[in-house]
């Protein structure tokens, strides 16, 4: 079983930093891989610097949501204010994610979504049915996907980690701590 988002609309001379932080919120929220539909090595690079210092496997493609349909093998779910309300579907997504150990790919836009993303998508869910961030919207999804447990999630091969506490910085590295 993975987890991947397909960002839909990536113009990398506009969209640079909003991508970088689908990423990183992907990676933190309990997702595996990131598919963009235009190639921008500096998200890549990026997120593979993110990975090594910080821990996990989350990976970055470059594909067009065609192709990313094409060679899927699970269940996709669309992220658009124009759904139905996510919490009515989200215990039958677990069910199929979890239970019968299936792919699921999450899908996101930046620009105006191509039609056939509505009809090519298993689910179309909205978090709310008004204007909103896919960045919250795939926070909201993940974080209700998991329960709430992504959150304390431990990535494996950090040289980076927070202590949390309540006043300043607590970090520790490979070698001591900060």
């Amino acid at each position: 079983m993975s987890i991947t988002v397909l960002r839909i609309g990536h113009r990398p001379e506009r969209d640079h930093r909003i991508t970088t932080h689908v990423a990183l919120v992907s990676r933190a929220f309990g997702a595996d891989s990131i598919s963009i539909w235009e190639k921008d090595e500096k998200i890549k690079k990026s997120i593979d610097s993110v990975c090594k210092r910080w821990g996990g496997n989350f990976s970055v493609h470059f594909e067009t949501y065609k192709q990313a349909f094409k060679k899927f093998e699970g269940i996709s779910v669309h992220l658009t204010m124009y759904g139905i309300p996510f919490e009515n579907k989200i215990e039958e997504i677990k069910d199929i994610v979890f239970k019968n150990n299936s792919n699921l790919m999450i899908v996101i836009g930046a620009e105006k979504v191509p039609k056939d993303i509505y009809e090519m998508s298993d689910y179309n869910l909205s978090v709310t049915n008004q204007p909103h961030s896919e960045i919250s919207a795939l926070t909201l999804f993940l974080d209700r996907l998991y329960s709430g447990k992504e959150i304390k999630k431990e990535f494996k091969n950090a040289k980076l980690k927070i202590i949390p506490c309540e006043k300043g910085k607590n970090i520790i590295t490979g070698e001591s701590e900060k």
